[in-house]
Protein backbone atom coordinates (compact mmCIF):
# COMPACT_ATOMS: atom_id res chain seq x y z
CA UNK A 1 0.00 0.00 0.00
CA UNK A 2 2.82 2.39 0.91
CA UNK A 3 4.67 1.49 -2.27
CA UNK A 4 1.56 2.22 -4.33
CA UNK A 5 1.08 5.57 -2.60
CA UNK A 6 4.70 6.51 -3.19
CA UNK A 7 4.35 5.56 -6.83
CA UNK A 8 1.38 7.85 -7.42
CA UNK A 9 3.01 10.64 -5.45
CA UNK A 10 5.99 10.41 -7.81
CA UNK A 11 3.63 10.56 -10.76
CA UNK A 12 1.95 13.64 -9.33
CA UNK A 13 5.24 15.41 -8.62
CA UNK A 14 7.07 14.42 -11.80
CA UNK A 15 4.38 13.85 -14.46
CA UNK A 16 6.51 15.04 -17.36
CA UNK A 17 9.44 12.83 -16.38
CA UNK A 18 7.15 9.85 -15.78
CA UNK A 19 5.45 10.00 -19.15
CA UNK A 20 8.67 10.88 -20.96
CA UNK A 21 10.31 7.69 -19.68
CA UNK A 22 7.33 5.64 -20.81
CA UNK A 23 7.32 7.33 -24.20
CA UNK A 24 11.04 6.66 -24.67
CA UNK A 25 10.52 3.01 -23.74
CA UNK A 26 7.72 2.86 -26.30
CA UNK A 27 10.02 4.40 -28.93
CA UNK A 28 12.72 1.81 -28.18
CA UNK A 29 10.17 -0.99 -28.48
CA UNK A 30 9.06 0.36 -31.85
CA UNK A 31 12.69 0.52 -32.99
CA UNK A 32 13.33 -3.13 -32.15
CA UNK A 33 10.11 -4.25 -33.82
CA UNK A 34 10.97 -2.23 -36.94
CA UNK A 35 14.38 -3.96 -36.95
CA UNK A 36 12.64 -7.34 -37.12
CA UNK A 37 10.43 -6.08 -39.94
CA UNK A 38 13.52 -4.81 -41.77
CA UNK A 39 15.21 -8.22 -41.49
CA UNK A 40 12.18 -10.08 -42.79
CA UNK A 41 11.63 -7.65 -45.66
CA UNK A 42 15.30 -7.70 -46.65
CA UNK A 43 15.40 -11.51 -46.74
CA UNK A 44 12.21 -11.61 -48.78
CA UNK A 45 13.41 -9.12 -51.43
CA UNK A 46 17.16 -9.78 -51.55
CA UNK A 47 16.97 -13.58 -51.15
CA UNK A 48 20.27 -13.33 -49.26
CA UNK A 49 20.32 -13.79 -45.50
CA UNK A 50 23.83 -12.40 -45.04
CA UNK A 51 23.03 -9.25 -46.98
CA UNK A 52 19.81 -8.87 -44.99
CA UNK A 53 21.73 -9.23 -41.73
CA UNK A 54 24.31 -6.61 -42.75
CA UNK A 55 21.58 -4.19 -43.84
CA UNK A 56 19.72 -4.69 -40.57
CA UNK A 57 22.85 -4.05 -38.50
CA UNK A 58 23.29 -0.79 -40.41
CA UNK A 59 19.65 0.03 -39.71
CA UNK A 60 20.33 -0.41 -35.98
CA UNK A 61 23.03 2.27 -36.17
CA UNK A 62 21.44 4.52 -38.76
CA UNK A 63 22.44 8.23 -38.72
CA UNK A 64 19.00 9.25 -37.41
CA UNK A 65 19.21 6.93 -34.39
CA UNK A 66 18.71 9.78 -31.94
CA UNK A 67 15.19 10.26 -33.31
CA UNK A 68 14.44 6.55 -33.00
CA UNK A 69 15.10 6.66 -29.25
CA UNK A 70 13.42 9.99 -28.45
CA UNK A 71 9.89 11.44 -28.49
CA UNK A 72 9.56 11.47 -32.25
CA UNK A 73 7.40 9.50 -34.66
CA UNK A 74 10.25 8.01 -36.72
CA UNK A 75 10.33 4.68 -34.89
CA UNK A 76 6.55 4.27 -35.06
CA UNK A 77 6.55 5.14 -38.75
CA UNK A 78 9.38 2.67 -39.47
CA UNK A 79 7.52 -0.07 -37.58
CA UNK A 80 4.29 0.28 -39.58
CA UNK A 81 5.96 1.13 -42.87
CA UNK A 82 8.48 -1.74 -42.99
CA UNK A 83 5.98 -4.20 -41.53
CA UNK A 84 3.27 -3.16 -43.97
CA UNK A 85 5.54 -3.44 -47.00
CA UNK A 86 6.65 -6.89 -45.87
CA UNK A 87 3.04 -8.06 -45.66
CA UNK A 88 2.30 -6.57 -49.09
CA UNK A 89 4.90 -8.85 -50.67
CA UNK A 90 3.91 -11.75 -48.40
CA UNK A 91 0.33 -11.74 -49.63
CA UNK A 92 -1.30 -10.70 -46.32
CA UNK A 93 -3.08 -7.73 -47.88
CA UNK A 94 -5.48 -6.98 -45.02
CA UNK A 95 -2.71 -6.68 -42.44
CA UNK A 96 -0.62 -4.70 -44.93
CA UNK A 97 -3.40 -2.17 -45.56
CA UNK A 98 -3.93 -1.59 -41.84
CA UNK A 99 -0.21 -1.18 -41.10
CA UNK A 100 0.43 1.15 -44.03
CA UNK A 101 -2.58 3.26 -43.08
CA UNK A 102 -1.14 3.51 -39.56
CA UNK A 103 2.20 4.57 -41.06
CA UNK A 104 0.35 7.43 -42.73
CA UNK A 105 -1.10 8.32 -39.33
CA UNK A 106 2.39 8.49 -37.82
CA UNK A 107 3.89 10.60 -40.62
CA UNK A 108 2.22 12.20 -43.63
CA UNK A 109 4.73 10.69 -46.09
CA UNK A 110 3.38 7.27 -45.10
CA UNK A 111 0.64 7.84 -47.67
CA UNK A 112 3.29 7.26 -50.36
CA UNK A 113 3.37 3.60 -49.33
CA UNK A 114 0.14 3.18 -51.28
CA UNK A 115 2.43 2.93 -54.31
CA UNK A 116 3.38 -0.61 -53.29
CA UNK A 117 -0.24 -1.70 -53.62
CA UNK A 118 -0.43 0.08 -56.97
CA UNK A 119 2.62 -1.89 -58.11
CA UNK A 120 1.07 -5.13 -56.87
CA UNK A 121 -2.18 -4.36 -58.70
CA UNK A 122 -0.33 -3.66 -61.97
CA UNK A 123 1.54 -6.98 -61.72
CA UNK A 124 -1.66 -8.88 -61.05
CA UNK A 125 -3.52 -7.10 -63.85
CA UNK A 126 -0.71 -7.88 -66.31
CA UNK A 127 -0.72 -11.52 -65.25
CA UNK A 128 -4.50 -11.76 -65.56
CA UNK A 129 -4.55 -10.13 -69.00
CA UNK A 130 -1.48 -11.64 -70.67
CA UNK A 131 -0.94 -14.94 -68.89
CA UNK A 132 -4.45 -16.03 -67.85
CA UNK A 133 -6.43 -14.16 -70.57
CA UNK A 134 -9.01 -13.03 -68.02
CA UNK A 135 -9.67 -9.29 -68.38
CA UNK A 136 -12.34 -9.29 -65.67
CA UNK A 137 -9.77 -10.58 -63.20
CA UNK A 138 -7.46 -7.75 -64.25
CA UNK A 139 -10.19 -5.18 -63.58
CA UNK A 140 -10.80 -6.77 -60.19
CA UNK A 141 -7.09 -6.48 -59.33
CA UNK A 142 -6.97 -2.81 -60.35
CA UNK A 143 -10.12 -1.95 -58.39
CA UNK A 144 -8.85 -3.78 -55.31
CA UNK A 145 -5.50 -1.97 -55.57
CA UNK A 146 -7.26 1.40 -55.90
CA UNK A 147 -9.46 0.76 -52.85
CA UNK A 148 -6.48 -0.30 -50.75
CA UNK A 149 -4.54 2.78 -51.82
CA UNK A 150 -7.47 5.04 -50.91
CA UNK A 151 -7.66 3.40 -47.49
CA UNK A 152 -3.97 4.15 -46.92
CA UNK A 153 -4.62 7.81 -47.81
CA UNK A 154 -7.54 8.04 -45.36
CA UNK A 155 -5.45 9.34 -42.39
CA UNK A 156 -4.09 12.16 -44.57
CA UNK A 157 -7.56 13.04 -45.87
CA UNK A 158 -9.00 12.85 -42.35
CA UNK A 159 -6.44 15.35 -41.05
CA UNK A 160 -7.20 17.78 -43.87
CA UNK A 161 -10.96 17.43 -43.32
CA UNK A 162 -10.54 17.95 -39.57
CA UNK A 163 -8.59 21.16 -40.13
CA UNK A 164 -11.05 22.44 -42.74
CA UNK A 165 -14.10 21.84 -40.55
CA UNK A 166 -12.56 23.38 -37.43
CA UNK A 167 -10.93 26.41 -39.05
CA UNK A 168 -12.83 27.16 -42.24
CA UNK A 169 -16.38 26.00 -41.37
CA UNK A 170 -16.67 26.30 -37.58
CA UNK A 171 -13.84 28.79 -37.01
CA UNK A 172 -14.33 31.81 -34.77
CA UNK A 173 -12.54 34.24 -37.12
CA UNK A 174 -14.70 36.29 -39.48
CA UNK A 175 -12.06 36.29 -42.23
CA UNK A 176 -11.23 32.97 -43.85
CA UNK A 177 -7.62 31.90 -44.14
CA UNK A 178 -6.26 31.89 -47.75
CA UNK A 179 -6.03 28.09 -47.93
CA UNK A 180 -9.74 27.76 -47.11
CA UNK A 181 -10.56 29.39 -50.46
CA UNK A 182 -8.33 27.08 -52.49
CA UNK A 183 -9.83 24.52 -54.88
CA UNK A 184 -8.12 21.79 -52.88
CA UNK A 185 -7.80 23.15 -49.31
CA UNK A 186 -4.73 21.51 -47.80
CA UNK A 187 -3.96 22.71 -44.28
CA UNK A 188 -0.61 20.99 -43.93
CA UNK A 189 0.65 22.24 -47.29
CA UNK A 190 -0.31 25.82 -46.41
CA UNK A 191 1.49 25.65 -43.06
CA UNK A 192 4.62 24.28 -44.69
CA UNK A 193 4.63 26.89 -47.44
CA UNK A 194 3.50 29.96 -45.48
CA UNK A 195 5.27 29.48 -42.15
CA UNK A 196 8.17 27.13 -42.90
CA UNK A 197 9.16 28.34 -46.36
CA UNK A 198 8.82 24.89 -47.92
CA UNK A 199 8.59 24.87 -51.70
CA UNK A 200 10.40 23.90 -54.88
CA UNK A 201 13.94 25.39 -54.85
CA UNK A 202 12.96 27.85 -52.09
CA UNK A 203 15.67 26.44 -49.83
CA UNK A 204 18.45 26.99 -52.36
CA UNK A 205 20.11 29.92 -50.59
CA UNK A 206 23.72 30.61 -49.72
CA UNK A 207 22.96 30.80 -46.00
CA UNK A 208 21.54 27.23 -46.14
CA UNK A 209 24.83 25.76 -47.40
CA UNK A 210 25.68 24.21 -43.98
CA UNK A 211 22.35 22.38 -44.01
CA UNK A 212 23.08 21.03 -47.49
CA UNK A 213 26.44 19.81 -46.23
CA UNK A 214 24.74 18.17 -43.25
CA UNK A 215 22.38 16.29 -45.56
CA UNK A 216 24.92 15.49 -48.28
CA UNK A 217 26.03 12.05 -46.91
CA UNK A 218 22.56 10.50 -46.80
CA UNK A 219 21.57 12.08 -50.12
CA UNK A 220 24.76 10.75 -51.72
CA UNK A 221 24.04 7.28 -50.36
CA UNK A 222 20.45 7.52 -51.61
CA UNK A 223 21.60 8.55 -55.10
CA UNK A 224 24.11 5.68 -55.13
CA UNK A 225 21.34 3.26 -54.10
CA UNK A 226 19.06 4.48 -56.88
CA UNK A 227 21.79 4.28 -59.55
CA UNK A 228 23.03 0.89 -58.34
CA UNK A 229 19.64 -0.80 -58.37
CA UNK A 230 18.55 0.96 -61.55
CA UNK A 231 21.61 -0.51 -63.32
CA UNK A 232 20.89 -3.88 -61.75
CA UNK A 233 17.30 -3.83 -62.98
CA UNK A 234 18.46 -2.73 -66.45
CA UNK A 235 20.83 -5.70 -66.70
CA UNK A 236 18.11 -7.92 -65.31
CA UNK A 237 15.60 -6.89 -67.98
CA UNK A 238 18.24 -7.31 -70.68
CA UNK A 239 18.93 -10.84 -69.50
CA UNK A 240 15.33 -11.85 -68.75
CA UNK A 241 12.12 -10.54 -70.30
CA UNK A 242 9.80 -8.37 -68.26
CA UNK A 243 7.05 -10.94 -68.77
CA UNK A 244 9.13 -13.68 -67.19
CA UNK A 245 10.16 -11.38 -64.33
CA UNK A 246 6.52 -10.61 -63.53
CA UNK A 247 5.44 -14.24 -63.65
CA UNK A 248 8.36 -15.30 -61.46
CA UNK A 249 7.62 -12.56 -58.93
CA UNK A 250 3.95 -13.52 -58.71
CA UNK A 251 4.73 -17.22 -58.34
CA UNK A 252 7.19 -16.65 -55.48
CA UNK A 253 5.26 -13.96 -53.62
CA UNK A 254 3.26 -16.12 -51.12
CA UNK A 255 5.80 -17.10 -48.46
CA UNK A 256 3.74 -18.17 -45.46
CA UNK A 257 6.21 -20.92 -44.58
CA UNK A 258 9.10 -18.49 -44.90
CA UNK A 259 8.09 -16.54 -41.81
CA UNK A 260 8.51 -19.53 -39.56
CA UNK A 261 11.79 -20.80 -40.94
CA UNK A 262 13.99 -18.03 -42.28
CA UNK A 263 13.25 -15.66 -39.40
CA UNK A 264 14.49 -18.31 -37.00
CA UNK A 265 17.59 -18.83 -39.14
CA UNK A 266 18.44 -15.11 -39.13
CA UNK A 267 17.48 -14.12 -35.60
CA UNK A 268 19.13 -17.07 -33.89
CA UNK A 269 22.28 -19.12 -34.32
CA UNK A 270 22.75 -22.86 -33.58
CA UNK A 271 24.41 -23.71 -30.24
CA UNK A 272 28.18 -23.94 -30.32
CA UNK A 273 28.14 -27.55 -29.12
CA UNK A 274 26.31 -28.87 -32.15
CA UNK A 275 28.27 -31.04 -34.50
CA UNK A 276 28.37 -30.29 -38.21
CA UNK A 277 25.99 -33.14 -38.82
CA UNK A 278 23.53 -31.83 -36.25
CA UNK A 279 23.79 -28.31 -37.63
CA UNK A 280 23.16 -29.59 -41.15
CA UNK A 281 20.08 -31.56 -40.10
CA UNK A 282 18.78 -28.60 -38.07
CA UNK A 283 19.13 -26.20 -41.00
CA UNK A 284 17.56 -28.76 -43.31
CA UNK A 285 14.52 -29.00 -41.03
CA UNK A 286 14.25 -25.23 -40.77
CA UNK A 287 14.51 -24.58 -44.49
CA UNK A 288 12.62 -27.59 -45.78
CA UNK A 289 9.25 -25.78 -46.24
CA UNK A 290 10.81 -23.08 -48.40
CA UNK A 291 13.47 -25.04 -50.22
CA UNK A 292 11.47 -25.12 -53.42
CA UNK A 293 10.97 -21.35 -53.30
CA UNK A 294 14.35 -20.06 -52.24
CA UNK A 295 16.59 -22.53 -54.01
CA UNK A 296 15.89 -21.35 -57.58
CA UNK A 297 16.67 -17.76 -56.57
CA UNK A 298 19.89 -18.57 -54.69
CA UNK A 299 22.92 -18.34 -56.99
CA UNK A 300 25.81 -18.13 -54.52
CA UNK A 301 27.93 -21.22 -55.08
CA UNK A 302 31.50 -21.50 -53.83
CA UNK A 303 32.30 -24.08 -56.51
CA UNK A 304 31.95 -21.51 -59.31
CA UNK A 305 34.00 -18.45 -58.29
CA UNK A 306 34.48 -17.37 -61.92
CA UNK A 307 30.78 -16.56 -62.20
CA UNK A 308 30.43 -15.00 -58.77
CA UNK A 309 29.75 -11.45 -59.99
CA UNK A 310 27.07 -12.60 -62.44
CA UNK A 311 25.49 -14.77 -59.77
CA UNK A 312 25.41 -11.90 -57.27
CA UNK A 313 23.53 -9.80 -59.80
CA UNK A 314 21.05 -12.59 -60.41
CA UNK A 315 20.61 -13.14 -56.69
CA UNK A 316 19.21 -9.65 -56.12
CA UNK A 317 17.81 -9.22 -59.62
CA UNK A 318 14.05 -9.03 -59.24
CA UNK A 319 11.35 -6.76 -60.52
CA UNK A 320 10.26 -6.44 -56.88
CA UNK A 321 13.14 -3.97 -56.44
CA UNK A 322 11.43 -1.50 -58.80
CA UNK A 323 8.89 0.05 -56.36
CA UNK A 324 11.60 0.51 -53.73
CA UNK A 325 13.80 2.37 -56.22
CA UNK A 326 10.94 4.59 -57.42
CA UNK A 327 9.86 5.33 -53.85
CA UNK A 328 13.38 6.27 -52.77
CA UNK A 329 13.91 8.38 -55.90
CA UNK A 330 10.75 10.40 -55.23
CA UNK A 331 11.62 10.92 -51.57
CA UNK A 332 15.23 11.90 -52.33
CA UNK A 333 14.08 14.37 -54.99
CA UNK A 334 11.55 15.89 -52.57
CA UNK A 335 14.11 16.10 -49.76
CA UNK A 336 16.68 17.86 -51.96
CA UNK A 337 14.53 20.26 -53.97
CA UNK A 338 11.38 20.87 -51.91
CA UNK A 339 11.85 20.26 -48.19
CA UNK A 340 14.23 21.65 -45.61
CA UNK A 341 17.17 19.61 -46.80
CA UNK A 342 18.64 18.91 -43.36
CA UNK A 343 15.60 16.75 -42.58
CA UNK A 344 16.81 14.26 -45.21
CA UNK A 345 18.76 12.25 -42.64
CA UNK A 346 15.64 11.13 -40.80
CA UNK A 347 13.29 11.48 -43.79
CA UNK A 348 15.17 8.73 -45.64
CA UNK A 349 16.08 6.68 -42.56
CA UNK A 350 13.25 4.15 -43.06
CA UNK A 351 14.05 3.47 -46.73
CA UNK A 352 15.38 -0.11 -47.10
CA UNK A 353 17.40 0.39 -50.36
CA UNK A 354 19.72 2.81 -48.53
CA UNK A 355 20.83 0.02 -46.19
CA UNK A 356 20.81 -2.64 -48.91
CA UNK A 357 23.20 -0.60 -51.03
CA UNK A 358 25.41 0.20 -48.04
CA UNK A 359 25.52 -3.50 -47.16
CA UNK A 360 26.46 -4.27 -50.77
CA UNK A 361 29.39 -1.86 -50.55
CA UNK A 362 30.57 -3.34 -47.24
CA UNK A 363 30.53 -6.87 -48.67
CA UNK A 364 32.34 -5.98 -51.89
CA UNK A 365 35.88 -7.43 -52.23
CA UNK A 366 37.03 -4.35 -54.17
CA UNK A 367 39.62 -2.21 -52.40
CA UNK A 368 37.88 1.00 -53.48
CA UNK A 369 34.56 -0.26 -52.13
CA UNK A 370 36.24 -1.20 -48.87
CA UNK A 371 37.30 2.41 -48.47
CA UNK A 372 33.77 3.59 -49.19
CA UNK A 373 32.47 1.02 -46.73
CA UNK A 374 34.81 2.38 -44.09
CA UNK A 375 33.53 5.92 -44.78
CA UNK A 376 29.93 4.70 -44.52
CA UNK A 377 30.63 3.19 -41.08
CA UNK A 378 32.38 6.37 -39.96
CA UNK A 379 29.44 8.44 -41.23
CA UNK A 380 26.88 6.32 -39.36
CA UNK A 381 28.80 6.40 -36.07
CA UNK A 382 29.72 10.08 -36.35
CA UNK A 383 26.10 11.13 -36.92
CA UNK A 384 24.94 9.05 -33.97
CA UNK A 385 27.41 10.87 -31.69
CA UNK A 386 26.86 14.26 -33.34
CA UNK A 387 23.09 13.92 -33.25
CA UNK A 388 23.07 12.82 -29.62
CA UNK A 389 25.14 15.84 -28.61
CA UNK A 390 23.37 18.48 -30.71
CA UNK A 391 19.79 17.27 -30.45
CA UNK A 392 19.87 16.75 -26.68
CA UNK A 393 21.22 20.29 -26.22
CA UNK A 394 18.56 21.87 -28.46
CA UNK A 395 20.92 22.62 -31.33
CA UNK A 396 19.63 22.09 -34.91
CA UNK A 397 20.28 18.60 -36.21
CA UNK A 398 18.24 17.33 -39.18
Amino acid sequence: MLESSAHWNAVAVFPALYWRCHARAFAQFNSWCSLVDNIRLSVLILKDQKAAYRASVLFCFNPASVFYSSLYSESLYALFSLGGIFYVFSGANTVAVIMLALSGSARSNGALNAGYFCFQALLQAYDATVQKKRPLLAIHALVAGALRSIFIFLPFFAFQAYGYLNICVHGSSDELRPWCKAKVPLLYGFIQSHYWGVGFLRYFQVKQLPNFLLASPVLSLAVYSIVHYAKLLHRCFQRTSVHKQIITALEKRPVVSYRRSDDATILSEPPAGLTKKAQGSSKAKQRKPVATEIAPATFHDSTTPANQNIEEDQDTCSILLLPFVLHLAFMAFTALFVMHVQVSTRFLSASPPVYWAAAHVLASPSRANRRWGYLICVYFIAYILLGSLLFSNFYPFT
